[in-house]
């Protein structure tokens, strides 16, 4: 493997090159985000399209963040709708969801690179997904989707390293998964609770907190905020709660351990905010 990141960059430009003409899988985060980028570098926009997969588990705030990043750098972009709520398997929310997520995903990229002449789809899964529970990494392989960041052996901190230096504004943005990350395995995926979800995210978006999950646990909602972010998340108790509240959440419990990657999988302890106390 390239021992540099500039090594490891220049392999993923590589792989871009040998696909000739591409078709990026983009939410706008800082992954899909470079690999559009390199891809629009080393391809030029007429061999670059950025696809974007639209449905109630992308909130708006989303949205908004991939077309900024398109129109930003010039990367040609369109938005399609996805229809996972209609599989089974993806509202049955069992660790699988991702698989059947992106076995409706992949599908309809590969369909517009057909109908437009693109060759390969590719995505933004970089070094570290791959040691990481990732049922999704599944349906790729089954649709001939490429990971030039992976191939490249690029990690999560090259990805933001490279980013940066090519005045990428996402080199620093918190992850952004989908909505229904956030609900518990075994608790349905419907849009209400994908709406919920959405509305107490951007309420303590409101509040200026930056990197959080609100946890969807029924008529719970279970609130993980950055470790740098949890001392002024137990201060502002009452407005932390009542923001959770009004998304329609009959209980808010803060998280002591914070934000982290794959917390659904684990035992977690938390506190319940009432009133303006942590008890």
């Amino acid at each position: 493997m390239p021992d540099t990141l500039s090594d490891r960059v220049a392999t993923a430009k590589g792989i871009l090159r040998e696909c000739g003409s591409v078709v990026v899988g983009f939410s706008g985060g800082v992954d899909s985000s470079l690999v559009a980028r390199l891809a629009l570098d080393e391809l030029g926009p007429e061999r670059v399209l950025a696809v974007t997969g639209l449905s109630a588990a992308v909130p708006e705030v989303q949205r908004r963040a991939a077309r900024a990043v398109a129109a930003g750098h010039g990367i040609p972009h369109l938005e399609v709708r996805t229809e996972e709520l209609e599989r089974a398997g993806y509202v049955r929310n069992a660790p699988d969801r991702c698989y059947h997520c992106k076995s409706e995903l992949w599908p309809t990229l590969a369909a517009v690179a057909r109908a437009r002449g693109f060759a390969r789809v590719v995505d933004g899964a970089n070094a570290d997904d791959l040691a990481d529970y990732r049922p999704g990494a599944k349906a790729a392989a089954e649709h001939r989707v490429r990971s030039p960041l992976a191939e490249a052996d690029l990690t999560k901190a090259d990805v933001r390293a490279a980013s940066r230096a090519l005045g990428l504004a996402t080199w620093d943005a918190p992850a952004a998964p989908c909505l229904a990350s956030r609900i518990a395995y075994g608790v349905s995926v419907t849009e209400e609770r994908l709406g919920q979800v959405e509305r107490a995210e951007d309420g303590l978006r409101a509040l200026g907190f930056r990197e959080f999950r609100v946890r969807h646990h029924g008529d719970c909602a279970r609130v993980e905020l950055a470790p740098g972010e949890l001392a002024a998340g137990a201060a502002r108790a009452a407005e932390l709660a009542g923001a959770v509240r009004a998304a329609g959440f009959g209980r808010v419990l803060l998280d002591v351990d914070g934000y982290r990657r794959g917390a659904l999988n684990a035992a977690v302890p938390l506190v319940t905010l009432d009133a303006g106390r942590v008890a």
